[in-house]
C-alpha cells in the first residue's frame, strides 16, 4: 500500500488490522533513519489491546521515495502526515498519533498546530497523542549549532552522517545487531531536516503551557540520541491534567525496544484503553 504526497512521492504505508472491532486507530510515526517495519512488534501488542494500527515510511526513508534524510520544505513531513491520516482514517473512529524520536517531534508539532488561531491547511483533529523519547531537543553542541547555521546557508540539501551510533538505541544486543544490519536503515541527514527538528521542538516546548490534546509522554533517562531535557521541559510546562508523563531511568533511546519493553507497552496500552 502506498500514499502519494502532494509533490508526487510514493510513501510506503502499513496497516495492522485487529481481529475484532477496534477501540480506535493509532498511527505510528517512526524515527530518523529507520522505517515502519521496525514497529511490527509494537503494532502486534496494540492489536492485542484492541487497537487498529497504521504507519508509513517517511519520505527519504525505508521503502518510500525521496532523497535520503532530506526534506524539500520546512513543513513537508507535516503535510505528509496529513496525507497519510486522510488515507487511513475511518469516520467516527478515535484517532491517536504515536511518534518516536524524529516521529515524536513531527507528531507533537502536528498536534501543536491546532493551538494557532489560523491552523495550516495540513492541520487535522486528533483524539490523543503518544510521544516516545521525542526529539524536542536534539542536544546539539555549540559547535554543531554553528555548523548547522553555516550549512543551512551554503548547502542545506547536503546529506551527511547523523553522528548517531547503533549501540545508543538499546541495551539489547540483538536489537542493535538487527538495526546495524538492516539495509533499510540509513544514517543520512541534511541541514534542512536538522533545522526542522530544532525549530519544531522549540515550538512544541513553547506551546506546552497551552497544551489541550490528551497526551502520554514517555522518555528514556539514559538517552544519547536526543537530549532528555527536551522532554523534561515539555513535561514541566504542560498542564498535568492533560499530559501524563513517565520517565524511564536507565533506559536507552528506543524504550519500545529495550529489555523492559513489555513494561513500557503495558503502560502505553493501559493509558490508551483508559
Amino acid at each position: 500500500m502506498t500514499t502519494t504526497t502532494d509533490d508526487g512521492l510514493k510513501l510506503h504505508t502499513r496497516h495492522w488490522p485487529t481481529a475484532t472491532p477496534a477501540r480506535g486507530q493509532l498511527l505510528i510515526v517512526h524515527g530518523l533513519g529507520e522505517h515502519i517495519e521496525r514497529y511490527a512488534h509494537v503494532a502486534a501488542a496494540l492489536n492485542a489491546a484492541g487497537w487498529e494500527v497504521h504507519g508509513w515510511d517517511h519520505r527519504g526513508h525505508g521503502r518510500s521515495e525521496g532523497k535520503r534524510g532530506d526534506i524539500p520544505a520546512h513543513d513537508a513531513l507535516l503535510r505528509d502526515t496529513a496525507r497519510v491520516i486522510d488515507a487511513v482514517r475511518r469516520p467516527h473512529s478515535r484517532f491517536v498519533l504515536l511518534g518516536h524520536s524524529l516521529g515524536g517531534v513531527i507528531a507533537a508539532r502536528f498536534a501543536a498546530e491546532a493551538l494557532t488561531s489560523r491552523p495550516a491547511a495540513w492541520s487535522r483533529p486528533l483524539d490523543g497523542l503518544v510521544l516516545s523519547s521525542p526529539a524536542l531537543d536534539p542536544g546539539l553542541s555549540g559547535a554543531q549549532q554553528l555548523a548547522l547555521a553555516v550549512a543551512g546557508k551554503l548547502a542545506p540539501g547536503l546529506a551527511v552522517g547523523n553522528g548517531l551510533k547503533p549501540e545508543w538505541i538499546s541495551r539489547d544486543p540483538a536489537v542493535v545487531r538487527a538495526y546495524a544490519s538492516d539495509p533499510l536503515v540509513h544514517d543520512r541527514i541534511t541541514a534542512r531536516l536538522t533545522r526542522f527538528i530544532v525549530d519544531a521542538g522549540a515550538r512544541v516546548i513553547d506551546d506546552a503551557p497551552r497544551w489541550q490534546l490528551t497526551t502520554l509522554l514517555m522518555w528514556a533517562g539514559a538517552d544519547r540520541c536526543v537530549a532528555p531535557r527536551g522532554s523534561e521541559a515539555f513535561a514541566s510546562a504542560a498542564p498535568a491534567n492533560v499530559v501524563a508523563t513517565r520517565l524511564w531511568p536507565g533506559l536507552f533511546h528506543e524504550i519500545l525496544n529495550e529489555p523492559e519493553k513489555t513494561e513500557v507497552m503495558a503502560v502505553l496500552s493501559g493509558w490508551l484503553n483508559r
